[in-house]
């Protein structure tokens, strides 16, 4: 009883109700776009099947993905591991960032990857390319019908 009357002189919550905050923890998606290089001795069938685990990944951890581009063999801006070219494969996925971190893994375990990339996609970009738009010089439309007549400032 005299549990009760502290906890609500104190206006404290029950320990049942910490409990339950904690497991209603809010989960953000983010968006992500994700580049791996594959190794250019990998046949083409090698690098669909990465990129089929790698959806795989992301399908059980909830995720979902917007668009896969597999975009064959480029040639390196430097050597890397003694290749001078890779094939490439672009992603651009959403998800929780603990999806990142065991796609991540998978790449880093993965002896056909040579290099990859995660960065986080924010709402900025699109802003910026729809400031770009506005910010496009506009040309003043004259009718060619009506000739243009100019006030004198006296007038």
């Amino acid at each position: 009883m005299t549990a009760l009357c502290f906890m609500l002189r104190h206006k404290a919550k029950p320990r049942s109700v910490y409990a339950l905050e904690e497991s209603k923890k809010e989960v953000y998606t983010m968006n992500y776009e994700s580049t791996f290089i594959c190794s250019p001795e990998l046949p083409v069938e090698k690098v669909e099947e990465l990129t089929a685990k790698v959806l795989k990944i992301i399908e059980t951890s909830k995720g979902t993905v917007k668009t896969v581009q597999q975009l064959g063999k480029k040639r390196l801006a430097y050597p890397i591991n003694k290749f001078r070219e890779g094939s490439y494969v672009y992603m651009e996925l959403s998800g929780e960032g603990e999806m990142v971190g065991s796609i991540e893994n998978f790449l880093k375990l993965n002896d056909g990857v040579i290099r990859f990339l995660t960065v986080k996609v924010e709402k900025k970009k699109v802003a910026a390319k729809s400031a770009a738009k506005a910010a496009a010089p506009v040309t003043p439309e004259v009718k060619q019908d009506e000739p243009a007549t100019e006030q004198s400032p006296l007038a």
